[in-house]
């Protein structure tokens, strides 16, 4: 980095939640770069974030792949939101109030075409409001100010709890280091409902919006097309923004119709290398490996049924409702013939390749979708009942 950028010392890192990592930010004619400082790239390991370079603990994002850039007000004081072009949202925070004159001339002297735009934030207090979807957050306004950004990267499942009302759940947190405790880890937010009333025209059901357009739920009525309830629009756009729905992207392996005996129903199981989809009829979700704790394998006493089950934590949410556990009931004598596509991507190779999973199966459902899971998931398989 050449004496013409612009400096800006310890500058948080904040594109992923709880990460704590500090470094310094330049500014320069071939685009913004961190570099995390001495002793803080520990933070970072195992941090996935676009752009970052590991060991070194630098983040460098180039001027052709800059779209849009913020300043507004947050916990660490003032910090940056970048745009890009390929999607992703970055945010540095840990500017004062002195650094926008500095940061606006920069941004005019070294990126022709682009803009400090100042985002103003909402503090009223109101819980009422409008949303937009920017990019992979959504956004509730409140007088077309933001109050909140939910990233849509953390929901788990949504779901239309009554005919008005949408709730979202999220992930847990990344906590970064293996064997952390859950009661070590960070409060967290698990749930939010928002309260839809009216209706839409069919035609106008509200889609992800892309780059800078904004779709908002405001219950406008046409009286030339079939209505739906905005709360059904609005929670079909959150299961597109949060990539809920259709599957999306190589799976592994895709188990359809199985029979869950707790929650209750038939699901499609989606295998992808670091999470699994469980779809229904009424409720998606989306569960990292890492909340697999513990799996088993067990005969039915009546010795024509198996019983698959996984141990979570934190269990899935239907409502009010916990699971803990995902029970899953095979025919023992049901035979199939499974192709897994385990070249996926790079982290499919890899543990395909630690745990030797074949391409093709030709054996009992349950004992494939018992390896799948104990290969998957890096957890041991209990077995017992024969």
């Amino acid at each position: 980095m050449g004496d013409s950028r612009v400096p800006f010392s310890d500058i948080y890192l904040a594109t992923e939640p709880y990460v704590k990592s500090v470094g310094q930010v330049r500014i320069g004619a071939s685009g913004i770069g961190w570099k995390a400082a001495e002793g803080e790239t520990e933070a970072l390991q195992g941090v996935n974030i676009p752009g970052l370079s590991m060991p070194a603990g630098m983040l460098a994002l180039q001027r052709e792949d800059l779209r849009r850039l913020q300043w507004q007000r947050v916990a660490r004081g003032y910090g940056l939101r970048i745009y890009t072009k390929s999607g992703t949202l970055h945010k540095l925070d840990g500017f004062t109030a002195d650094d926008y004159e500095q940061l606006r001339d920069a941004v005019k002297r070294f990126f022709s075409g682009l803009t400090l735009e100042v985002r103003d934030i909402s503090f009223k207090g109101w819980n009422w409001g409008k949303t937009d979807f920017e990019g992979s957050d959504m956004s509730f306004r409140v007088e077309n100010r933001p109050m909140f950004d939910l990233p849509m990267a953390y929901v788990s499942n949504t779901n239309l709890a009554n005919k008005n009302e949408v709730s979202v759940e999220f992930q847990p947190p990344r906590v970064a280091g293996k064997g952390t405790k859950r009661k070590n880890a960070p409060d967290e937010l698990v749930e939010v409902r928002f309260y839809v009333p009216g209706t839409i025209a069919t035609g106008a059901t509200i889609p992800a919006a892309k780059d800078d357009e904004d779709m908002s739920v405001d219950g406008e009525k046409s009286d030339n097309d079939d209505e739906v309830s905005a709360a059904s629009a609005f929670h079909e756009a959150i299961k597109n923004a949060a990539d809920l729905g259709q599957v999306s992207g190589d799976s592994i392996v895709q188990f359809p119709e199985i029979l869950c005996l707790t929650p209750r129903g038939r699901y499609g199981i989606d295998m992808f290398s670091n999470f699994l989809r469980l779809r229904g009829k009424t409720y998606d979700y989306k569960i990292p490996y890492d909340n697999v704790q513990r799996l088993f394998l067990v005969s039915k006493p009546d010795e024509l049924h198996m019983m698959f089950i996984v141990g979570l934590n934190p269990p899935i949410r239907q409502g009010q409702t916990r699971y803990p556990y995902l029970v899953l009931q095979f025919v023992r004598d049901e035979e199939v013939a499974v192709d897994l596509n385990l070249e996926a991507d790079e982290d499919a190779k890899r543990k395909t390749e630690a745990t030797k999973l074949r391409k093709h199966y030709d054996e009992p459902l349950y004992r494939i979708v018992a390896t799948v899971f104990k290969a998957m998931t890096d957890k041991k398989l209990i077995e017992g009942g024969g």
